[in-house]
């Protein structure tokens, strides 16, 4: 069980939310501030000061008061408008995710709804609920606003959700929940979109899934140089003490315990190695460093106040700012999309080096010219890496604005953060490549020469697929060597 709103929410602690689906309790502490954030937005509202998304519309449309017996309609108005969200839903875990974002952020108590906000939140995180959440839509500022008001629905008996597999209206849910559809209070529909939870959540998706690949790239850069016969002085401590990025330092460390007991490096006569195997702490280290930087801001901004305006109970303040915009995250995101690109080209070019290897059979075929081996296997390595290419350039420097010009900057994180997660999924598929490409290059040598960690790996993917004795379809062995890879090669 995790517990909301008593403090700090980590990766860790969302990934057991997320991915293993664990329960969450709210804290007594965080429902007091709830409240307290609630009843300072009524008092403000007697004040008859106008505030905006509560008693004015909403964007270029905020200057056109809202009379007090209108401002609930105006909150569930909001919601079926911005509902406007197209493409393929969000993947389930990006689903949850957003909703324990959303929640998360609501918990901080500085955006004014209710407590039964709050509770139905909770029943549908704790229910296994995931909101359909069109990925398309958001401009990354004033918030997700349509990914997030698709969610939001919910709550009000509208749009669609997953339970138990099933695909149905919110009502059905809600009752299925033993609930009755919300009837929002000024500014609780406001609340509930204006953040970036769902940016946020396919982001964070792409970063662990990235974290998995580069532990695994380390383990196959590994093995690629047990393949090759490569030289381990590359990976000497002192060479990377004086250059100390922390990265660079500790992909260099790992790689010499990975290799520990190896007897199949320093077997080509080559004074040096291609970069690919040489400078593998130089470009995964980076990697390592940007994906802390990565984390850092996912960890801030999971634990933030999103929304607009936000309340503060012990001034009685409400202030207009721009909390929602994503800038933040659109340039981690960039970012972490660039440093995953780069662990897929790296392992790219490992791949051609080892289906050219002095020593090796072409292409790593029993009989060459017969068979073509795994020669087309790195045709699509190839491909992969040039879409990366193309994925990597940063939609943040872009903006479009919205709203008749009152939203004039936009940061397009939504799209950063999906960028990030289609080249995540890109190089799941370049290091399964890797892998089976690695272990038929092993085959040709002496297994029992291997370091121990490296034989794991290599053992068990021989488990599942054999040796490439001739040409044979590869595209369910490539799908089964992605499962081995985004399972992690060493737990």
């Amino acid at each position: 069980m995790t517990i909301l709103g008593s403090g700090k929410l980590t990766v860790e602690r969302a990934k057991q939310v997320i991915f293993d689906l664990e329960e969450v309790q709210i804290s007594k502490e965080a429902l007091k501030k709830v409240e307290e954030s609630y009843h300072t937005l009524i008092k403000a509202l007697a004040s008859k000061k106008p505030i905006y998304g509560v008693s004015t519309s909403f964007g270029k449309l905020c200057d056109h008061l809202i009379p007090p017996q209108q401002q609930r309609q105006l909150q569930e108005n909001l919601l079926k408008s911005d509902a406007v969200g197209v493409g393929e839903p969000l993947p389930d875990e990006a689903s949850r995710a957003t909703l324990l974002f959303r929640l998360n952020s609501l918990l901080k108590g500085y955006s004014g709804v209710r407590k039964e906000v709050v509770h139905y939140l909770t029943e549908l995180l704790n229910h296994k609920v995931y909101p359909v959440i069109p990925s398309k839509g958001s401009v990354g500022s004033s918030g997700d606003l349509a990914p997030l008001a698709h969610l939001a629905l919910i709550l009000i008996g509208e749009g669609e959700g997953k339970l138990d597999s099933e695909v149905l209206p919110g009502e059905e849910i809600l009752r299925r929940l033993g609930l009755e559809p919300l009837q929002l209070e000024p500014k609780e529909g406001l609340a509930l979109i204006n953040g970036t939870q769902a940016s946020l959540a396919v982001g964070f998706i792409a970063f662990i899934r990235a974290q998995n690949l580069l532990e695994d790239a380390k383990l196959l850069s590994a093995m690629a140089l047990e393949a090759y016969g490569g030289r381990l002085e590359p990976f000497d401590e002192k060479l990377h003490r004086v250059r100390p990025h922390p990265g660079q330092i500790a992909v260099a460390a790992r790689i010499r315990e990975i290799l520990e007991g190896s007897r199949l490096i320093e077997r080509n006569e080559s004074v040096q190695d291609p970069y690919c195997l040489r400078c593998v702490p130089q470009v995964l280290g980076a990697s390592q460093d940007a994906l802390e930087f990565v984390k850092e801001k996912i960890e801030i901004e999971m634990n933030s106040a999103t929304d607009n305006p936000l309340i503060f109970p012990e001034t009685g303040q409400v202030l207009t700012g721009g909390n929602f915009h994503g800038q933040p995250l659109a340039l981690a995101f960039e970012l972490l999309a660039q440093a995953t690109a780069e662990i897929g080209s790296l392992a790219e070019r490992q791949i051609a080096l080892l289906l050219a290897t002095p020593g090796l059979p072409e292409f790593l075929a029993e009989e060459p010219g017969l068979n073509c081996g795994l020669m087309v296997t790195q045709y699509t390595a190839a491909a992969l890496v040039s879409e990366n290419k193309v994925l990597a350039h940063p939609a943040v420097v872009d903006s479009i604005p919205t709203s008749g010009g009152k939203e004039d900057h936009n940061s397009l994180c939504s799209i950063s953060a999906y960028k990030a997660l289609k080249i995540v999924e890109n190089v799941e598929y370049i290091l399964a490549i890797e892998l089976l490409t690695t272990a038929q290059a092993l085959d040709f040598l002496d297994a029992g020469r291997m370091a121990s960690a490296t034989r794991e790996v290599y053992d068990r993917l021989r488990t599942e697929i054999p040796h490439l004795e001739e040409d044979r379809i590869l595209k369910e062995e490539i799908e089964q060597a992605r499962r081995i890879i985004t399972e992690e090669l060493i737990s």
